[in-house]
């Protein structure tokens, strides 16, 4: 986004009725203890330095666990059902005397001596409505204890019902360690080429790499191997770092591609610049709605670090997402479109700053990638959950630090999901995948 100056574009009772209020709070401290048997380092991402261990926990560990916790809240349950039974009991004998005092009050006033049993009745009428009070006041509490054992009933059923599937899972015996698939090659369509079926963990060395290393591929029907570069899954991952680690990767490889990373720049450089054959670039994009597009760059390469891992492409390949590599008129400054493109940028962090922008870019966004003044395609950016964001909620600058595509979503928006992932440029057109704006090749054999 380009600036005109230096800012940036872009909540009492007696006898019998005292013992009932007793089993009452009972019942409530059991029950709390049962609704609260959850662990208390509950949380909806996965974290590796989990009680479980090292790892994020298998479905064994998980079914054990829930097996451990079963027994436990069914015995809590089965005490409160007990306790709502002797207070239902209590309530019937205070209910039973009310009955006898009303008999004895009408009594009273049939006798000869009337005086002295109206002042008899009066009393009783006093206790009546005492017991009248104590009664609907156990009466909601039994109604608050019946509707929490509905609610744990419930639940109880939910993990019956999850730990039969994880049985189910489980019927193997469990793996500590992750699966990595034994054939090496260059990059992912090397290792397609020769023989790989299924997409997952594989070690590649590209020609100038000193040593091999790992990467997920995504190999399909076609024989088609894409090597991924990044990937954003569900903001699990920081991607607030500083140079080392874009250089050399960060985040967490899985075999079942469910964890966010960027694989670093080293990797990239080496990958990219190894073949005569270009690579095509495909950003795959994911909305909060749902809806998925995609845009292809071809003869993608990352440069040294010597050169700041500069990015360049040859042309835009196609795809439904839009060319937001090549900038963005944000209608703030003639100069947007030109200030906002990304081909031939150095890559930025908050320590290194080579952007063409006065500030820190990466710094103000709290992210690296490859900068101009600053962006209109922001991969790295802060992971905002729903989507839409504002100035407000962009931190100390106030500036778009989402992850944008400003061809199709505005910059005020950040994607749910991304994917960069190289595949040769000969491989494209046998990947099923619909293309638009395609450019021939000629004489390019296989990788």
């Amino acid at each position: 986004m380009a600036p005109p100056k230096p800012k940036r574009l872009t909540r009492h009772c007696r006898s019998n009725m005292a013992l009932a209020h007793t089993y009452t709070a009972v019942a409530f401290l059991l029950l709390f203890s049962s609704s609260s048997a959850q662990r208390g380092d509950y949380s909806d991402l996965c974290n590796p330095a989990d009680g479980f261990g090292t790892y994020c926990p298998t479905t064994c560990g998980v079914a054990d666990y829930l097996n451990r916790y079963q027994p436990s809240v069914e015995r809590d349950l089965n005490d409160i059902e007990i306790i709502l039974e002797n207070i239902a009991n209590q309530t019937k004998g205070a209910q039973d005397r009310v009955i006898y005092m009303k008999d004895s009050t009408v009594e009273a006033q049939k006798s000869s001596q009337p005086d002295l049993y109206l002042k008899k009745s009066s009393s009783m009428l006093d206790d009546i409505l005492r017991f009248e009070k104590s009664i609907v006041s156990q009466e909601a509490q039994i109604y608050a204890l019946q509707e929490n054992i509905d609610s744990n009933e419930k639940r109880m059923l939910q993990l019956k019902q999850m730990i039969l599937q994880l049985e189910q899972k489980c019927k193997l015996p469990c793996e500590d360690t992750v699966k990595i698939e034994p054939i090496t090659g260059k990059d992912c369509q090397d290792v397609a080429n020769k023989g790989a079926k299924t997409s997952g963990l594989y070690y590649i060395k590209p020609v100038k790499a000193k040593e091999q290393f790992l990467v997920y591929c995504e190999i399909d029907s076609y024989g088609s191997g894409w090597t991924v570069l990044q990937r954003r899954r569900d903001g699990s991952v920081d991607f607030s770092q500083p140079w080392i680690p874009y250089k050399e990767g960060f985040g967490y490889l899985s075999p079942d591609d469910t964890t966010e990373f960027w694989l670093g720049n080293e990797k990239i450089h080496l990958i990219s610049t190894q073949s005569s054959i270009p690579y095509v670039l495909r950003i795959e994009l994911k909305d909060w709605e749902g809806n998925k597009r995609y845009a292809d760059y071809a003869v993608f390469k990352v440069g040294s670090e010597a050169d700041q891992y500069r990015l360049t492409y040859a042309y835009y390949y196609g795809g439904d997402a839009g060319d937001a590599f090549d900038g963005f008129d944000f209608k703030d400054d003639a100069s947007d479109k030109g200030f906002t493109s990304h081909n031939g940028m150095q890559f930025s962090t908050s320590d290194r700053d080579n952007d063409k922008y006065d500030g820190n870019c990466a710094k103000q966004d709290g992210s690296g990638w490859w900068m101009n003044r600053c962006h209109a395609a922001h991969l790295n950016g802060k992971y905002y959950r729903g989507g839409k964001y504002s100035p407000k909620e962009a931190g100390e600058f106030g500036y778009d630090n989402g992850i944008i595509w400003a061809t199709w979503h505005d910059r005020w928006y950040s994607m749910k999901e991304t994917t960069m992932k190289i595949i040769p440029i000969n491989r494209l057109g046998t990947s099923g995948v619909q293309q638009a704006g395609v450019k021939e090749f000629g004489g390019l054999g296989d990788i």
